[in-house]
């Protein structure tokens, strides 16, 4: 005999409910509770479980162990969760995570390491290296930001040209790299050094300065122009 787990409306009502509070609460989407976001992530449930199952045990997870570095196989070890919905729920949180920390940091104006090393902090949390550029306006004001490539960093892989290319896209003036270590320790490495000063003949040549490379720990950061190498 199938549990129901006292869930007895069809996804269809459940997702028109949360719909129609989307469309009528004053402030939109935040409104919306964690329950009624999965829901409109998810779209409905999957054949033996409904979509209000699936919420329930997502939910429950999240209490449990939260959802920051979550990977599909985990998410798929959740009764009623698809390699879709996996998909799907990893894909928002990302998203998020990207939206937030970008458009969080344009506008700031740039003053020292301390300020850059602000810009980049989600590079804390990261389990592989991100290879990020924050692309500065002649005042200092960062403009855009951009994750150039994500893997260890290698004088052979961290091409000027990729960094270079989309500073000329944006029209910046300057730039500021940064990774993270997930080991959590912020000491540079030899390679670290190397892309450091390859990056800063290029923007030489260029006309475009590199004014510092954040290297990101948890906690703490190190500047490469404070240690004298830019």
């Amino acid at each position: 005999m199938q549990m129901t787990f006292g869930f007895t409306r069809k996804d269809t009502e459940v997702i028109k409910e949360t719909q129609e509070k989307l469309y009528s609460a004053d402030r939109g989407v935040q409104e919306l509770n964690d329950g009624e976001l999965i829901q409109l992530i998810l779209g409905s449930g999957e054949k033996s479980h409904s979509l209000e199952e699936l919420v329930s045990r997502l939910l429950s997870h999240k209490n449990n162990y939260g959802f920051k570095d979550l990977a599909p196989q985990e998410l798929m070890g959740i009764e009623g969760i698809t390699e879709r919905k996996a998909e799907q729920i990893i894909a928002a949180i990302e998203l998020g995570r990207r939206v937030y920390h970008v458009e969080k940091v344009v506008g700031e104006r740039i003053g020292s390491p301390h300020d850059a090393a602000n810009v980049f902090q989600e590079l804390k949390y990261y389990n592989q290296e991100h290879f990020v550029a924050a692309f500065l306006n002649t005042k200092n004001v960062v403009i855009a930001k951009k994750t150039i490539f994500v893997g260890s960093l290698n004088a052979s892989i961290v091409h000027p040209r990729e960094l270079f290319h989309e500073a000329v896209k944006r029209s910046a003036a300057s730039v500021i790299v940064a990774h993270g270590h997930p080991s959590g320790d912020p000491t540079p490495s030899r390679e670290d050094i190397e892309v450091t000063k390859r990056l800063k003949e290029a923007g030489q040549i260029m006309g475009i300065e590199v004014l510092d490379h954040i290297i990101i720990g948890n906690p703490g950061y190190i500047s490469l122009k404070e240690k004298g190498y830019l």
